[in-house]
């Protein structure tokens, strides 16, 4: 397995290059750049100064030559400084990604635990009155967008009950007195992004466990150990269960890396301050550095979340082997 981590690996960093290439590229297509946006706000630069920034950001040289340059600073642990918050990447990136990763996995927790047994329980008792209801609230589930399903519980909950914050992450300029206090107060302002992240998850997580479940339960040994007299729950979920995890780890590996990096619209619509709105806010600024770590961070997610799910896969099913 050493080997297959370590090949694994490589490839990880070969994919991470080119598309950083890639995105880095794109970026330099979009309209506008950072000295473009110095001169609509100080008309009485001069040509002489707009030459000298251009030398001094290394816009006057091609794209491929910038992105080499921009990659050895990366790799030598500098990762630059963000033109609009006026801080070093490393210090606005870590906050934001904390918080990024507490909401993705209380997403993530929250539709497991909901769809796991409505999932199983809906497979053990197909056409049933509780598989119709479940099937039911599951496709509306992944019909409805998350920024609208956000921006209807901002107005039942926030603006017409008045219960739960419209958007934020904490009080501001409260001194928590306690631990207790701290998390309780930053809890307040997950609930409403976390249940608008997890509803779609929730009806897409419910489909692929009843249909895994239902495949698994047809299988020959299924029924041979309900002849050997086996109990319920170990023919559930000793063989049943275990068996159909190999389609679900891959699915609950992606869907924490999509929770993670393409939580753009609901942490816009929430203000919640996360990697997703330091995206959107570094894009929509021309803000090169902050928005190329971004996106590495996203890239990188996805492929180790892959990573680990094809790990999962040997302890899930002991007959696979890695070569």
């Amino acid at each position: 397995m050493g080997t297959y981590i370590l090949r694994r690996l490589i490839q990880t960093v070969i994919v991470i290059g080119l598309i950083s290439y890639m995105c880095f590229y794109l970026m330099t297509l979009m309209p506008g750049d950072p000295v473009e946006l110095m001169i609509q706000s100080n008309p009485r630069i001069t040509s002489e100064d707009i030459a000298r920034l251009r030398e001094l950001y290394n816009l006057d040289q091609p794209a491929y030559v910038r992105y080499f340059s921009w990659a050895k600073d990366i790799m030598s642990g500098d990762l630059g400084y963000s033109r609009t918050y006026r801080v070093p990447v490393q210090e606005l990136m870590g906050p934001r990604l904390k918080n990024t990763f507490v909401l993705s996995f209380m997403a993530l927790l929250t539709s497991l635990l909901i769809a796991l047994p409505f999932g199983i329980y809906s497979a053990l008792k197909p056409g049933s009155r509780v598989d119709y209801f479940v099937n039911f609230f599951s496709f509306g589930g992944i019909s409805i967008p998350s920024f609208w399903l956000g921006l209807m519980l901002i107005i039942i909950f926030s603006v017409q009950l008045g219960v739960l914050p419209a958007g934020g992450t904490e009080t501001i300029g409260v001194d928590h007195e306690s631990t207790w206090s701290f998390f309780k107060d930053r809890a307040l302002y997950l609930i409403l992004p976390v249940i608008s992240l997890s509803v779609q998850q929730i009806g897409v997580f419910v489909r692929y466990i009843r249909s895994s479940m239902m495949e698994a339960m047809r299988n020959d040994f299924i029924r041979t150990a309900k002849a050997k007299g086996l109990s319920r729950f170990v023919v559930v979920w000793k063989h049943g269960f275990r068996n159909a995890l190999i389609p679900l780890i891959t699915i609950f590996a992606l869907s924490f890396s999509g929770l993670f990096s393409g939580a753009i619209l609901t942490e816009t619509v929430f203000a919640y301050q996360g990697v997703g709105k330091l995206v959107y806010d570094s894009i929509m600024s021309n803000d090169y550095n902050v928005a190329m770590i971004s996106f590495i961070i996203s890239v990188s997610m996805v492929l180790l979340m892959n990573l680990l799910a094809d790990i999962l896969y040997g302890f899930a099913d002991p007959r696979i082997s890695y070569t």
